[in-house]
Formats: C-alpha cells, structure tokens, sequence
C-alpha cells in the first residue's frame, strides 16, 4: 500500500523522467544540497545527444564514476581505533579449533586483519547484497576518531543500527551500493594470497556496476570466469508476470590476484575404480577393446587379425591395426576365454575428470530452494531466512581452488554456508581447510518468529547452524576433523584516548587516567590485540599461566608471550626471560619505577638477547 505524498508534485522530477524515457544514457545520480543522492542529468551528455556537432566538455577517458567514490577510497584508507575481543563464551572448542567467526562492520574487520592475514587467504567468497531495496548496505565514516564503539555521529541511525534499507522509496541508489562494496573490495583484495580466488556472487540488477568496480579493483585481465548459476527450479507466478521472463539464475564473478598464478585442482567424475587383477607390471583393470561394427560404426578395415584373432562380424577393434598390434606387444592385451581385453594399471591411469563449466546447473550444486530445505532441515523453518546458498555450490569451488591446508573467508557470512560446506569437504577428503566468517550482527524484529526461537541477531542463526551441520557431518561421515570456532566482536581500542592523543591530555584530566587502559578490559582483550598489532594469526594456540602469582599468556609456544598484571616481579621476568620469547609485552604499569624497567632490559640482554620487548 501506498502513501500519500501530501506535497506537490517535483516537477524537476517529472521532467526528468520524460527526458529518460527518450535518452536513458544521460540519466545519472548526484548529490542535493543536504547530501542526499539524486536523480540528475548529465547535461554534456545530453547536449551531444542534441548537437550534430562534437560538444566540447571534460576530457573524455574510460572510467566509472559515481558519487561517493572518492568517499569510498578514503574510508578505505583510513585507520580506524578498534580491536577485536574474544568471546569465550560463545564459542564451540576454543582451545583447539582454527575457524574464526567475528561479528562486526566487515570492513573494519578486513581493516583489523590487514596485518594478520595479509596475502594469506586462498579463497574468499561474499554474497553481498543485491541492492534490490529489501535489503541493507553500510553507512562507513572512519575519518573521525572515536573513543566508544558506534557513539559517534553518523554511525549509527536513530534505531542504533549501523545499516540503512537503500529501498525503492529512496531510488534503491546505485552509488550508495558502490560506495560500500568498492572500499570492501578493495581492502580485501590486501588479504588474498598471490594465488589467491574471490568470488563474488550477484543478480542482473548490480552486475554490471561490480563487473566495472571489481575490473578496477582486481585488474580486468584477472576476471578469470563469469558463472551463471541457475539459481531457481521453480519460476516465480504472480498475476501477469507468469507471461513474463523469469529470472532464475544468478552470476558470480571469478577474480583472482594475479592469473599467472592461479592453478585449478582437477575433480573427479564417476565412480571410484577397483584394480582387482595383478601381474608383474602392478595392479590393473580389464575393459573392453572391442566396439559395435553395425550402422554408422560399419568399417571393415577396422576388424583384422591380432594373435590369431579377428573380432567376429559385427564387431571391430577400438583402434587401427598398429595401435592394437602395439598394446599386444608392450603387454596391455589379455584374452579371457578367447576373448581380447584392455588392461589399465593403477599407477599410469590419471582419474577422469568434469571440465569447470561456466554454466553452473542445480543439478549439480544445489538451488536456492534447496539451500533453504537443508536450512530449514537443521534449524526449523524460522530461520528468517528467504533465500539460502546451497553448500554444493561452494563445494565445486573448493574442490577446484583450495588445497587441504588454505584458508577460506567469507565477510557476508550471513547463514553461514561457506562454514558448512569447508566443514563438510574436509570430512570428504581429510582436509585441514580453516574458515574465517565475519557478519554484522544484524538485529532480529522482536516481533517475529524467529526473535522468538531465540536469536537475536543474524550472528545467532550462523553460529547454530555451524554446530548443527557440524553434528550432522561428523554423525553421517565419522570423519575426526575441526569442528570448531573462535568467536571475536568488533569493539572499541582497548586502549583509552589519551594513548592515542596524549598531547591532548589536560592537566584537569591527570587524575582520571591512572591507566591507559579502559577498566573493563581484560589480559585476554589486550592480548588478542596485540596479536593483531604484530600480525598473528588469531588462530593460534594461547595459553594461560599464573607464575609467581601473575598472570602470562603464551602464544604458539613462545612466539609472543605478555604479562599485563601490575608490579611484576624480578622472577617472573627471569622466568619469562628463559623460555626466550621471539617477543614480549608488558603495561607501564608492570614496573614499579624506571630502574626496574631497565632491569628487566638487562635480565632479557643476558637470557634472550633476541627478543622484542614492547610495552603498553
């Protein structure tokens, strides 16, 4: 139902549709006044469609332009003040998994992983938003420093949600979808391997647009294949629109970081094969050497004598008379009860594989439907949930792209399909593949059914379908793989303002910072940031240990060890000292005064001269 406007008409408006209708190449998007976008034309443009002359204007150069873009290369850029904190709580296997799940602002996660997990990933695939006015984009505004997480102007809307509905009422905008995806795109681009695959899926609406900003992004010469998915069993039948086109596929564009480096795994077709005879030469398999000799395959040159046998008449050889005359000779030949056979050895047969067709039909990966059956199988039907990627599809790609050691990342996590379907081929094929999902943890309407299964947010969905399919995988294969994950939650610095501006400090504050530390946070906050400040992967082993009455926590081993406790003594120095960190990390506060901080210099120059020392 519709609403009044109760105003008058926006004749600008209106004359701009009638200009569309006669020339839709002029028709583009800028901002009002107030900052708003809008529909506009392109005046140069719209000269030329008028002149019989060549209109002089801005240099011409092929390009896209939106408004927002220069926006989105700042935010991009820009640092942001923010940690990740670990949520033990939530977590399934904490000290053993390596799978990550971190909710927040994907790219403030991509930001706070730049340094963790650059050129490491394998694999990232994003199911972004369609920009089809039921659905959300980011509003991203980094240039402003902020001491707490989404207080600050322009962050959050008068709901406290970081997201905005870019809807039909607003002109469903092309450059607020830009604005958000380019600055994504391009920080994640950071964290692919040089060997490294993203895959991005997409509907005909933004196709185009992401064609031209992933093109800018990864360089077109890197777009390694456009997928079209058939994405639907069913057509969609309402009223007239049953006599329509239906849409039932979808895309997914291919780009990789460098295509000279990218090598796909081949996959195998049919059956496993069995070698149940044995010769000298090894273990082998027999087929038929013979073929149908009857209409179109009659060739009578094709039926001669080998060893003293002719195929009977309307049979042939497979091949020509010195082919066959040759197998016989090296041995490849064996005649059971008169009759000649192949044999195939084990260990010079390569598997049969299936081409990477570009045409992806859900035969073979699943649909939409059928990823929402499986979701509604493990979770019950008030997931929230409309449309839901089948694992399959995800299956082919990580057959063909990740060896059994890579790392696979998703940062439009969503349902949490990739999850699944990295837990469920390292079951198939023994591998030790890790996930990192990241969403924004999207609030759940109080009112619906699905609040009141008791989620939430959409973070809530995620992590109870990775521990259902996980169940269920681990019951129908028995296969002992991670079935695990750590959860962390965008929050604000650890740190207070005045770590970061002390010039600011004012003497009327003295007295309000005896920390530079914010009082509700924790060792294990602060580690888990100082991990991410020297670039250790967040799935590393940690370990805590009281020595001498204090708190130590140890990273893969003595990779990165950090006591943040106060007043720490000479023996528990000593004995950090002597396990020989590659780095250690202390507060200010550890030390009582300065000729104990250069103490603790001296004991690390006498027992592990080598180690990196940093304080807080």
């Amino acid at each position: 139902m519709n609403h009044l406007k109760m105003k008058s008409t926006d004749l600008t408006q209106v004359n701009i549709d009638k200009i569309a209708e006669l020339f839709p190449n002029v028709i583009t998007e800028a901002r009002d006044e107030q900052g708003k976008i809008k529909r506009a034309i392109d005046f140069d443009l719209l000269r030329q469609e008028l002149s019989g002359y060549l209109v002089e204007a801005e240099k011409e150069r092929y390009q896209l332009m939106w408004p927002g873009k220069k926006e989105a290369i700042l935010t991009a850029n820009t640092p942001i003040d923010m940690t990740l904190r670990p949520v033990k709580g939530e977590s399934l296997d904490w000290d053993s998994t390596q799978n990550l799940y971190i909710e927040g602002d994907n790219l403030e996660v991509l930001k706070l992983l730049q340094e963790s997990y650059l050129n490491k990933i394998k694999l990232i695939y994003i199911d972004p938003p369609y920009n089809t006015g039921r659905d959300f984009v980011y509003k991203d505004d980094f240039r402003e420093p902020t001491d707490e997480y989404m207080e600050e102007s322009g962050q959050i809307d008068e709901s406290g949600n970081r997201l905005f509905q870019n809807t039909e009422s607003n002109g469903r905008f092309h450059s607020d979808w830009l604005t958000m995806m380019y600055a994504r795109l391009k920080v994640a681009r950071n964290l692919l391997r040089e060997d490294g695959v993203i895959l991005i899926s997409i509907d005909d609406n933004e196709m185009h647009n992401l064609r031209k900003i992933a093109d800018e992004v990864f360089g077109s010469t890197n777009l390694l294949a456009t997928f079209v998915w058939k994405s639907r069993r069913k057509p969609i039948n309402v009223g007239d629109s049953k006599f329509k086109p239906q849409r039932c596929s979808e895309y997914i564009y291919m780009y990789s970081k460098n295509a000279d480096n990218v090598k796909f795994l081949p996959t195998y077709s049919g059956d496993e094969r069995s070698y149940p005879h044995t010769d000298a030469k090894g273990k082998y398999r027999l087929t038929t050497i013979l073929k149908s000799n009857r209409g179109g395959n009659e060739r009578a040159t094709m039926r001669f004598e080998i060893n003293g046998y002719t195929p009977p008449e309307g049979q042939r050889w497979q091949g020509g008379e010195s082919f066959i005359q040759s197998l016989f000779d090296d041995g490849y030949i064996e005649f059971k009860n008169g009759t000649p056979f192949r044999k195939y050895y084990e260990d010079e047969e390569e598997a049969e594989h299936d081409p990477l067709y570009t045409f992806l039909n859900e035969d073979k990966t699943g649909s939409s439907e059928s990823g929402k059956t499986y979701l509604n199988n493990l979770l019950g039907n008030n997931h929230g949930f409309d449309t839901v990627k089948p694992k399959e599809l995800l299956n082919i790609f990580l057959t063909v792209l990740t060896g059994k050691e890579e790392i696979v990342m998703d940062f439009f996590s969503g349902s949490a399909t990739t999850a699944d379907a990295v837990m469920q081929i390292n079951a198939d094929d023994g591998g030790n593949r890790k996930y990192i999902m990241v969403q924004y943890p999207v609030a759940i309407d109080e009112d619906s059914q699905t609040y009141k299964e008791g989620y939430k947010t959409i973070c809530d969905i995620g992590k109870s379908r990775i521990r259902l399919a996980a169940q269920k995988i681990k019951e129908e294969t028995g296969a002992d793989t991670d079935y695990g994950y750590r959860v962390y939650r965008v929050d604000s610095s650890n740190m207070k303002d005045v770590y970061y501006t002390p010039d600011k400090l004012g003497q009327l504050n003295l007295e309000d910072v005896g920390t530079n530390i914010k009082e509700d946070r924790t060792g294990e906050d602060l580690l888990i940031q100082v991990m991410l400040e020297f670039g250790l992967e967040l799935s590393l082993p940690m370990e805590s240990r009281v020595v001498d009455g204090k708190t130590v926590h140890y990273v893969a081993g003595n990779s990165l060890i950090a006591c943040f406790d106060d007043e720490v003594s000479e023996a528990v120095i000593k004995k950090i000292a002597e396990d020989q960190p590659l780095r250690v990390v202390f507060r200010d506060s550890s030390f009582r005064d300065d000729s104990a901080r250069i103490n603790v210099e001296e004991l690390f120059k006498l027992l592990s001269p080598s180690t990196e020392i940093q304080v807080l």
